[in-house]
């Protein structure tokens, strides 16, 4: 009689089958990926997304990469990986509850702004501009899992988590359920942090903030992410989707929109956008034309098929603040003579 051996990756998928959700995205069951590859003996195929992108260098990039503020001067600030790491938990504890795949939601929060660009949305806007196929963080994202990643060999996800990363964004909508909890939550997520960042700024006072969705909501960021999340659980169970009730969706595109009025487009917070523009714009032109200054892992693109304007904006968006502002000094400050 043969002896039959099970690996612990395959104990793990049939206890998936065995207490998640019907409507779960089952570890066994995934698409699979571009390239095929021999399974881990451990981990699911979610679990081997997840840490891949956690040992990335862009995502320890993000660290130093704006969320709201650029360059703020206290330690307390949110940047774009504490984000990033706030819309993992919301997104867990949402999965956790409906009994959907938990790794999964992970890998797809920890991918979703891989390719942001440095200083935040102005950043994004700026590329978006000037190149002449415009510029989107969630599409950069999936080129930095897919192509930009271990010298252009890419990460080699799973469909589904290139999906959730690149349908994250409100106009469209991933086709997993871990996708669409990834999707809210990062809304939940930088609303709440972002008014936290904004009051500890000056910038607003939680008792000036609108009493037609507080009242709603909830009147702290405890209270607000504690509704929200019920929300979801709550509308969402034994259901082939997330879903918000109407009342509490409302009130959270509500406080999203007087976001945008009194932090996101406030003069006071983004007066130095325009020169972080300007800054990125510069070096778009600059490398249009000394494209060969471009490190080699970038330049080789170009023998790929890849257009140069794209392998510009490659190298910008994968830059922190702090590279982009010393990249600029390099290229069109002078610098002292030392005789």
């Amino acid at each position: 009689m043969g002896v039959f051996s099970v690996t612990i990756r395959e104990t793990m998928e049939q206890r998936e089958l065995q207490y998640l959700s019907p409507f779960a995205t089952l570890s066994a069951e995934s698409a699979g990926r571009d390239i095929p590859e021999e399974e881990c003996d451990i981990r699911t195929v979610f679990q081997r997304d997840r840490d891949r992108i956690l040992h990335s260098k862009s995502f320890r990039r993000m660290k130093h990469k704006t969320q709201v503020f650029l360059s703020p001067e206290g330690d307390h600030y949110r940047t774009r990986l504490t984000h990033t790491l706030e819309v993992a938990q919301t997104a867990r504890t949402i999965a956790k509850a409906l009994q959907l795949n938990e790794d999964l939601v992970e890998a797809i929060a920890l991918g979703h702004d891989l390719g942001h660009t440095p200083f935040g949305h102005a950043g994004e806007r700026a590329l978006n501009e000037i190149c002449p196929d415009g510029f989107a963080h969630n599409e950069q994202s999936v080129r930095v899992v897919e192509l930009l990643e271990k010298k252009g060999k890419g990460l080699n996800l799973t469909k589904e988590v290139r999906d959730g990363i690149r349908n994250h964004q409100t106009a469209s909508m991933p086709y997993t359920l871990e996708g669409k909890i990834v999707r809210l939550s990062d809304k939940i997520a930088y609303i709440n942090h972002d008014i936290d960042d904004a009051i500890r700024a000056g910038m607003l006072q939680e008792a000036i903030l609108p009493k037609e969705h507080t009242q709603v909501l909830g009147n702290s960021t405890r209270e607000r992410l504690n509704t929200m999340i019920h929300d979801i659980v709550i509308h969402s169970e034994n259901k082939n989707d997330i879903i918000m009730s109407k009342e509490i969706h409302q009130a959270m595109q509500g406080l999203r929109s007087y976001m945008f009025e009194n932090v996101y487009c406030n003069p006071v917070a983004k007066n130095e956008e325009r020169k972080a523009k300007n800054m990125l714009q510069a070096m778009y032109k600059y490398y249009e034309v000394n494209f060969e200054e471009l490190p080699e892992e970038f330049t080789g693109l170009l023998e790929r098929g890849e257009k140069k304007e794209r392998i510009i904006c490659d190298y910008i968006a994968g830059m922190t603040d702090s590279y982009a502002i010393s990249k600029f000094a390099q290229l069109y400050i002078p610098k002292a003579w030392k005789g």
